[in-house]
């Protein structure tokens, strides 16, 4: 794949000027060997009084702002350039502990493993848990690639994407009841539904990259996406896209991993004022294939 540009503009608008509190940016992609990032820019208008970077619990890059003076707008301009090295669909042999459903984790990896194998939130007439077992075979083991792509390719096609206005992401068994949600939905929904299986399951946000116009794509590019990190014995974590019906990490863009949604949000703040003066929220993001690339830069300037 070539090298691929990412650019996320984000403009806050106020009808008078507002001061700022802080705010956290997770917009930079994470470094890996299947994601090497070349160049990466965050421009921030007014200028910030601070700005530190951080990792955070999951060894995410935050940027930490804080702001001194007021403003009528307010600007992020994150850019980067990435190295993505798509990797082949995981391959289980039988002799592999995790070829077949159910299997067990090592007792030296399950401590570590167990906040994303524990449900996190609400079944209480176990519909989630039922909906979950319905993608394994009837009186057999079954191969847990069958399992894990059955659940994938059954959210992409069986669920309605749908725009929220609606801060936050839905409970799960929302997106279950009324068949529809966003990317971010449809992740927790398959998240919850594995750790209802027993498997270790993680929230990934980050960019989808769409090929040409995207024709035929079911949703992505233009956007920030999410979608779902599965870790198996002797495959490590493993790359699912629900919304799109992606296996491995081909077009996905990691910018962040999380146990939970809320944990992985690309940027939040919060400004001082009533709720009358915020107008509105002007987003926009490409991805593209990127020429040369120079050296690794954070840039603030002012207004």
């Amino acid at each position: 794949m070539p090298l691929l540009s990412i650019t996320h503009h984000t403009d806050y608008h106020y009808a008078r000027p507002v001061a700022f509190g802080e705010h956290r940016v997770m917009l930079r992609p994470s470094d890996s060997h299947d994601l090497r990032l070349l160049e990466s820019t965050l421009v921030i208008t007014p200028q910030p009084a601070s700005l530190r970077w951080i990792h955070d619990v999951f060894g995410n890059s935050v940027a930490i702002v804080s702001f001194g003076e007021r403003a009528k707008r307010l600007s992020f301009e994150s850019t980067a350039v990435v190295e993505h090295h798509p990797t082949e669909a995981f391959a289980l042999t039988p002799d592999d502990r995790a070829f077949f459903y159910p299997f067990f984790y090592e007792e030296d990896e399950y401590p570590d493993l167990e906040p994303f194998i524990r449900p996190h939130y609400g079944d209480p007439d176990g519909l989630l848990s039922i909906w979950a077992r319905g993608f394994l075979d009837v009186g057999a083991a079954t191969p847990t690639f069958d399992l894990l792509s059955r659940m994938t390719h059954g959210i992409r096609d069986g669920f309605r994407y749908r725009r929220r206005h609606a801060h936050g992401t839905q409970h799960p068994l929302d997106t279950l009841q009324t068949g529809s949600g966003t990317c971010r939905d449809f992740a927790l929904l398959m998240i919850e539904a594995l750790r209802r299986l027993g498997i270790a399951a993680r929230f990934v946000s980050g960019y989808l990259f769409v090929h040409g116009d995207g024709a035929g794509s079911h949703v992505g590019g233009g956007s920030t996406h999410a979608w779902v990190q599965v870790y198996l014995p002797s495959a490590g974590w493993i790359e699912f896209d629900p919304t799109n019906g992606i296996i491995g990490n081909r077009d996905l863009i990691r910018v962040a991993v999380a146990r939970d949604p809320y944990q992985a949000i690309p940027l939040h703040g919060s400004y001082l004022g009533g709720a009358d003066e915020f107008l509105r929220m002007d987003v926009r993001i490409k991805v593209a294939p990127a020429g040369d690339v120079a050296h690794n830069r954070i840039v603030a300037v002012p207004a």
